[in-house]
């Protein structure tokens, strides 16, 4: 066992009477340890939950014959973080994350792991972890959140993002939206639309890295949740006799199943930069261009919340994931011989069915005969940006407009609130990227009130966008404007041609003048010089390589 380098010999007997201190037997210390990381907190609504959790699996490793030992982790809510200086801090406390698990888990010689995450950075950085340790892991989730109710309708934070926009143009009272604020979000769990926490938690899932259920059994079924938190106790006590690892599962078969999923449910822009950042780690190439080429083969069968009425509660209630991977096999997009935790993506799936067609369509009833997400480039962006296309209304899907540009986030929702922006704008938030932010920021506040106001704009950024965020949002432009990409070169007034169907974004300036441009350009000054994000800055890559630190 890995563990024996603390607990073996005459010269690890300092080492076993710390152990002893804690009131770990001898008997204890024959067993393997298995490191049981808890990213509980009391300011992330997906993680309020999770002691609950982490004993459920503790009995499941205990059950099983080995040594639970649980260790924190960190954890960023990306709603209470969003439209200030702490958005700063989400993307970039996915490397710290993953940082802290590799040091806790190396120095104490754990023989296996069970990561228990729920929201947006926290499940990205747990896998990579797993990836880069390649040791025994099992991946459990605390669920989502139920829906919020409110006049007889299914309302969630994305809700309440967007009723800022709709009181500034007077579609709603304060009174109205203070009383929704106690009803979108009605308890514990990843916000119920399928957002970036819960299209990570279900690409956990067919990763092969969490067991059926995981990214679709909603938080408030405690029953549910604890049978599946004490298998995966049970599970990776199996994976650990049988020496399966992390690298054995999250193969490129796997990704390229995990790319067709996410494209088949609508998932988050972010995917485009976890799952390569989460194949780096693994040992993977995955390339932004494989979004694109698998894009163009899927099928989009599940019109979730936000660019649908559909929460989590009700993909679970339709034979969740499974099912969906079922109906997508159809399109031979499927690798069924893939490894996961228990047995094969075949063995998994075999039994699945469709149970509500009106929530998962058969893949030749699809909304669209392509992906949700689409890859864009052209002189804009020569490495590409993403979109949300499933969360696109048909008359913005090719759209020319005239620049409006910002260079923070801020700048940008003081003019869409100040009556700036009017329908023909294309609104350009720049240095907002990995460098520029520092962090790569959600711009969901702008897109949010975008949408409220019934403003019929685009918006660009090298920054990104949350899972909640809908319409013709294109973010993740490369190379960002920090590093000198065309973004930064963007004048007001120019002219912005996008094609989401022809996957191209083009400035309509001649190349002579972007070199004009590009030659008169000054790199401004960063905007965080201390700290931790100063560091990030200087490290981390593009967002077409995963915003990875290099």
């Amino acid at each position: 066992m890995r563990s024996d380098v603390v607990k073996k010999g005459v010269t690890r007997t300092a080492h076993r009477t710390l152990f002893h201190a804690m009131g770990y037997s001898d008997e204890d210390l024959q067993k393997p340890l298995i490191g049981i990381c808890n990213a509980f907190n009391e300011i992330i609504p997906g993680h309020i939950h999770l002691r609950d959790i982490a004993e459920a699996v503790k009995l499941g490793v205990a059950a099983a014959g080995g040594t639970p030992i649980e260790f924190p982790s960190i954890g960023v809510c990306d709603g209470i973080a969003m439209g200030h200086r702490g958005m700063s801090f989400s993307l970039s406390s996915r490397e710290l994350i993953c940082d802290s698990i590799e040091a806790v888990a190396t120095a104490h010689a754990f023989d296996g792991l069970v990561l228990i995450p729920n929201c947006d950075k926290i499940v990205p950085a747990m896998l990579m972890a797993a990836g880069r340790l390649n040791i025994p892991t099992v991946v459990v989730s605390g669920g989502p959140m139920l829906a919020g109710r409110h006049n007889g309708k299914n309302i969630s934070v994305s809700t309440m993002f967007e009723a800022a926009g709709k009181v500034e143009s007077g579609q709603m009272t304060p009174e109205e939206m203070h009383q929704m604020e106690f009803q979108a979000c009605p308890g514990c769990g990843s916000c119920s639309g399928l957002f970036t926490a819960n299209t990570m938690n279900c690409m956990t899932e067919v990763l092969g890295m969490g067991l059926p259920g995981n990214g679709t059994i909603p938080a408030a079924y405690t029953g549910l949740r604890r049978m599946l938190a004490k298998k995966a106790g049970q599970v990776v006590m199996d994976l650990v006799r049988k020496d399966i690892k992390p690298r054995d599962i999250m193969t490129l078969e796997a990704f390229e199943n995990a790319i067709a999923v996410d494209m088949a449910i609508g998932g988050s822009t972010n995917t485009a930069l976890h799952l390569p950042a989460i194949a780096h780690e693994a040992g993977v190439d995955l390339s932004l261009d494989e979004f694109d080429e698998i894009s163009r083969k899927a099928a989009y069968i599940c019109k979730m919340s936000p660019g649908g009425t559909y929460h989590m509660q009700d993909l679970d209630e339709a034979g969740g994931i499974c099912a969906v991977m079922k109906e997508v096999s159809k399109l031979g997009l499927i690798h069924t011989d893939a490894q996961t935790i228990t047995g094969t993506v075949g063995d998994r799936i075999k039994d699945a069915k469709i149970l509500n067609h009106e929530v998962i369509h058969s893949v030749e009833d699809a909304y669209m005969h392509k992906g949700g997400i689409a890859v864009l480039k052209g002189n804009l962006a020569p490495l590409g940006s993403v979109i949300k296309e499933s969360a696109v209304e048909p008359d913005l899907l090719v759209y020319k407009g005239t620049a409006k540009c910002y260079d923070s986030e801020e700048a940008a929702i003081a003019a869409i609130i100040g009556g700036e922006i009017k329908e023909g704008h294309v609104v350009v938030i720049r240095y907002e990227g990995p460098k520029g932010g520092p962090g790569m920021r959600e711009m969901l506040n702008p897109t949010a009130v975008i949408t409220g106001m019934g403003l019929k704009v685009a918006l660009l950024t090298d920054g990104r966008f949350s899972g909640a965020s809908r319409g013709a949002c294109i973010g993740h432009i490369s190379p960002e404007a920090m590093e000198g990409g065309p973004l930064a070169l963007v004048h007001d007034g120019d002219t912005i041609s996008i094609d989401i169907p022809n996957r191209k974004l083009e400035l309509e300036v001649s190349d002579e003048e972007l070199a004009k441009r590009k030659a008169e350009w000054k790199q401004p000054e960063p905007k965080v010089k201390t700290g931790y994000l100063s560091r990030y800055a200087k490290l981390v890559t593009s967002a077409n390589t995963g915003a990875v630190m290099k």
